[in-house]
């Protein structure tokens, strides 16, 4: 994809001017993102910068926080317990080339976890990435993001729709994510995370959930 978009502007006669004119985008748009930077000061806001725009997200609907709690709590007790890295929820900034995102749910393997300390605010690209959807950023989780996150190497990526509950397990192929089905029932892996298995319905009923927690706690 990168390699087109630069063919695309190597072939065209109006490149000094495009190059001259994508500068000076990049310029104010750092300056932009240097503000941005310091003036995040809410702790209990979500914010992210995105092409040189501030977003500020809105509140969460009950059924997004659940399946976002229900995952992650799955997702971290494996990886605490088998020692795989480290999974955050929502307020870690992962900072990309051009836009920094607070992913619902983020995985970073022990090479990358090693890079964090207590003091981190700008997390490194994960290896994993998990966003549930809503009305407000569901054209972003299958736009930009979607891009983004394929170009720069997010080994997995997967999209949680809690209206329909349903997963969207992408796998990166090169520079891009090949088309994936939508699973609402069966298990989840991902070999990002050695050994992590979860049946789909644990991320939508509490019963399922508990019960997995149950089994991975009690078989440590």
């Amino acid at each position: 994809m990168k390699s087109a978009i630069l063919q695309s502007l190597l072939d065209s006669p109006a490149l000094p001017e495009l190059l001259e004119e994508a500068h000076k985008a990049m310029v104010r748009e750092q300056k932009l993102r240097e503000k941005f930077y310091a003036d995040i000061t809410l702790e209990d806001q979500k914010w992210e910068f995105i092409q040189g725009e501030v977003i500020m997200h809105s509140p969460a609907l009950n059924r997004h926080l659940l399946a976002t709690k229900h995952l992650f709590s799955v997702m971290d007790a494996h990886v605490r317990l088998k020692n795989l890295g480290v999974v955050h929820s929502q307020k870690a900034m992962t900072s990309f080339p051009r836009n920094d995102y607070e992913p619902d749910i983020s995985f970073f393997g022990l090479t990358k976890a090693r890079l964090t300390g207590p003091d981190t605010l700008r997390f490194p690209i994960p290896d994993l990435i998990v966003e549930v959807l809503s009305p407000s950023t569901e054209a972003r989780d299958r736009g930009i993001k979607f891009q983004d996150y394929a170009l720069h190497g997010v080994a997995k990526y997967w999209i949680i729709d809690p209206v329909t509950e349903s997963v969207e397990l992408y796998r990166l192929a090169g520079e891009v994510y090949p088309p994936a089905e939508r699973q609402t029932e069966g298990l989840l892996c991902s070999d990002a995370i050695a050994g992590f298995e979860i049946p789909v319905r644990a991320v939508f009923e509490e019963a399922e959930n508990l019960r997995l927690l149950r089994e991975m706690w009690t078989g440590a």
